[in-house]
């Protein structure tokens, strides 16, 4: 798990490529947890509901750390489905947009080599 989570930051700026299925949901689960410990870590600093306004810098923080590095990541999902990255502003659709990026997500990478790379879990075509 921390092998795929440091893989994806490793390549934060890479938007070309592939990633595999797994490495994808293991980066966004790792992501998941580090924002809960973040929350966590807002809560018992006494961030919370100030002036009317949910105030969080920690967790904020974490969000920001992880804009690019998931934006790749996304696109290379996309990628590894034989979709362009340009797919991801189907987002822009309200509730549909994210239900279609979600099956995007976990449908099974093309195998093989495929227009925007060799397959990441090695396969060969036809196999």
């Amino acid at each position: 798990m921390i092998d795929s989570y440091l893989g994806v930051m490793r390549n934060y700026v890479t938007f070309s490529g592939r990633i595999s299925r797994k490495n994808y949901w293991l980066y966004v689960l790792t992501y998941i947890l580090i924002m809960i410990v973040a929350g966590i870590i807002d809560g018992l600093l006494g961030f919370g509901w100030m002036d009317g306004t949910y105030y969080d810098p920690v967790s904020n923080l974490v969000s920001l750390v992880h804009l690019l590095p998931s934006l790749a990541a996304g696109f290379r999902r996309l990628h590894d489905i034989g979709r362009s990255a340009w797919w991801y502003l189907i987002v822009l659709v309200p509730l549909v947009g994210m239900i279609v990026l979600l099956v995007f997500h976990v449908q099974r990478g093309d195998r093989g080599p495929n227009a925007y790379g060799p397959d990441p879990l090695g396969g060969v075509a036809g196999a």
